[in-house]
């Protein structure tokens, strides 16, 4: 029977592909140590944290796990605390692993996202990815699908941070890739803002609010 974690693992595997193709770009090994469009991340700190996300899919996913299943990704961001913590500061983001890794260089990088997809696709299309996959530094697990979601998510929000940030076309991403990222985006945005901010920025120019979900 077809279930939607189905469809998840037939277009991570896609996304991954994409945000691969976007940080070989020249454009951003050109601008590696450069600021990004986010605040205290260089470029190449951006596009390693892009490509980890394929990284961690394929370190996590044929991992065992005892840690909590939360019900769903909505729950996930809801009990994330950096959701609430707003824009990460410089020492947070000295903290994380981004810049170490970009210190390696774009070749580094290219080297571990292709091998990353590729034992992503193997796991995926083979039946070797656990059905419920921990994420140990949240200190609970997701549902594959919901997990999978979660890194779609990062992938399509940081490769439009990755693309602005060299001056270069956002990735268009096929349809069974945006559009689960589409409507979790909109329920964060409505648990976050509520219905009538939403209903005025989509519909209403002269009344249009924030409605960023994060």
């Amino acid at each position: 029977m077809f279930r939607a974690v189905d469809a998840l693992d037939a277009a991570f595997p896609t996304a991954a592909a994409v945000a691969l193709d976007l940080i070989r770009r020249p454009e951003v090994t050109e601008r590696w140590s450069h600021p990004s469009a986010l605040p205290h991340l260089s470029v190449g700190g951006l596009a390693c944290h892009l490509g980890r996300q394929a990284v961690r899919a394929a370190e996590l996913l044929p991992m065992p796990t005892d840690l909590p299943t939360l019900d769903s990704a909505d729950d996930h961001y809801a009990q994330a605390p950096w959701v609430s913590e707003g824009t990460p500061d410089e020492n947070s983001v000295a903290e994380s692993n981004d810049e170490a890794d970009a210190a390696r260089g774009p070749a580094d990088l290219h080297a571990r996202c292709a091998q990353a997809l590729e034992v992503v696709g193997d796991l995926l299309s083979r039946g070797a990815a656990g059905e419920v996959v921990p994420i140990p530094w949240q200190g609970w697990s997701l549902r594959r699908g919901d997990f999978l979601l979660t890194r779609q998510l990062e992938i399509v929000v940081h490769s439009d941070d990755l693309a602005v940030s060299v001056g270069v076309p956002t990735p268009e991403f096929p349809a069974d890739v945006f559009d689960p990222v589409r409507d979790l985006l909109v329920r964060l945005a409505v648990r976050r803002r509520g219905q009538s901010a939403l209903i005025s920025a989509l519909s209403r120019s002269e009344r249009s609010q924030d409605i960023s979900a994060f």
